[in-house]
């Protein structure tokens, strides 16, 4: 008797729009418009995030949004988890000069 499989074919994976880190792409409203969030493991490139500014090392899971309307290749954003899902609580990043007052 030969032992028993336990692991999916990949033709279940791809019937199902599963991904490799939590699920298929999904859509998200908000007021800052619609967006196209999809779930990704992590990979083998390092990329930054746009609302923390610091870096997503290879290997570490996030989040890749782009918008709803419009949005294509180019418009894909590469976020941690935590940044995305506090996007709309960020206040705005001010620049300020050296010599100007810090309050």
């Amino acid at each position: 008797m030969s032992p028993r499989k336990n692991r999916r074919s990949n033709d279940a994976v791809r019937e199902t729009g599963a991904g490799a880190y939590g699920g298929p792409q999904r859509t998200e409203e908000g007021p800052d418009g619609d967006w196209i969030v999809r779930p990704v493991a992590g990979g083998t490139k390092a990329y930054r995030c746009p609302g923390c500014d610091q870096e997503i090392a290879p290997g570490v899971g996030h989040i890749v949004a782009w918008p709803a309307e419009g949005g294509g290749l180019d418009d894909r954003r590469h976020w941690h988890r935590p940044c995305w899902n506090h996007r709309l609580d960020r206040l705005p990043n001010v620049q300020r000069s050296r010599r100007g007052p810090r309050y």
